[in-house]
């Protein structure tokens, strides 16, 4: 097993993870990755600490220091059409070549004409889940163009004939999430990783209104699922404990997600995780929206077997309702 954990982008939090890492023997924790800078692209998530490439240098060294790779983070979904102007080009390829200079390991990205562009670097290209890659024929399209390992979409999660035969179609790495808390098959999910990779870079790249009303797909997110807790359930998240499940058919690259969380959090999931085992409230090691985990209890002990079940559906919800009825028998309301 491989853990690909989150971090948010200032070198006091990368010390912080990496020594917490050592001192407890978390062996298995083989890469850390962070945000590139918002001056050359946008990214698909909310951003902490955007490093310059001296303190990407500063921080590769450090990582490699403790057997830890380290991967940046340029995966925009939406470039606006200046990614393929010539400006844009020249600009891409310097700071490839300078995140090579400096050690890093990989960068993920989304758009394919990055993926091709990074060829004529040493570092590794991996494929964001923000591409959606949710099929065999679309993984074959990625490792063509130069992927050496992609991220799968995390709608299919628990599609175990899917993620098998996604993992028979390429050579390259495949990797999951399993922390991410987002809404199964999300009506949302393309328009927001848009509005991130546009507010999460720099003004010159990508032109904003001086202020926005809120974060409306944030806000739908939340309120469907106060309305209909069984969402919770439903969402394509990866029990600790069901690790073993997803290695016994190849996989064994498991990326967490939440860079935009705090380090404490993150040692949390981190050790949920390598322990393969969590007690208590499994909302605490979700990422997107944490803020859930104030307002449910999920014992997280009452879905032993579960995966089971998940492993054989054919995610024809409205005919099945084994989610509905998990539901209440596995989560409650956080009385005040």
């Amino acid at each position: 097993m491989r853990l690909i954990l989150p971090h948010p982008g200032h070198f006091a939090a990368l010390k912080e993870i990496l020594e917490y890492k050592e001192s407890e023997g978390l062996k298995d924790v083989s890469e850390v990755y962070m945000a590139g800078s918002p001056d050359i692209m946008g990214s698909g998530r909310a951003t902490l600490h955007a490093a310059l490439v001296d303190e990407i240098k500063e921080q590769t060294a450090y990582a490699h220091q403790h057997n830890v790779k380290l991967n940046v983070v340029m995966n925009a979904s939406c470039l606006g059409g200046y990614h393929l102007t010539y400006h844009a080009y020249k600009t891409f390829k310097w700071y490839f070549n300078e995140l090579d200079k400096a050690g890093v390991d990989g960068v993920t990205v989304a758009e394919p004409y990055l993926v091709e562009l990074l060829r004529e670097n040493s570092l590794q290209t991996v494929i964001s889940c923000v591409a959606h890659v949710d099929s065999p024929q679309r993984a074959e399209f990625f490792e063509m163009l130069g992927a050496d390992s992609i991220t799968v979409d995390t709608n299919i999660n628990r599609d175990f004939e899917m993620l098998e035969a996604i993992k028979k179609a390429v050579h390259c790495d495949l990797r999951l999430i399993v922390n991410e808390g987002c809404l199964y098959k999300c009506p949302f999910r393309h328009a927001h990783f848009n509005l991130f990779s546009h507010i999460t870079a720099s003004r010159a790249l990508s032109p904003q209104p001086q202020s926005t009303f809120g974060d409306y797909y944030f806000d739908k997110c939340i309120s469907i699922r106060v309305r209909d807790p069984a969402q919770i359930i439903l969402s394509p998240w990866i029990r600790p404990e069901d690790l073993k499940e997803y290695e016994a058919i190849g996989i064994d690259n498991f990326k967490m997600s939440g860079r935009a969380n705090a380090v404490s959090w993150i040692l949390n999931c981190m050790e949920a995780y390598h322990h393969r085992e969590l007690k208590g409230n499994l909302l605490e090691v979700l990422d997107c929206p944490s803020e859930l985990r104030y307002m449910f209890y999920v014992d997280n002990a009452l879905l032993d077997g579960s995966i089971n079940k998940w492993k054989s559906c054919n995610k024809i919800c409205n005919e099945c309702h084994y989610c509905d009825e998990l539901t209440s028998k596995v989560l409650k309301v956080i009385e005040k």
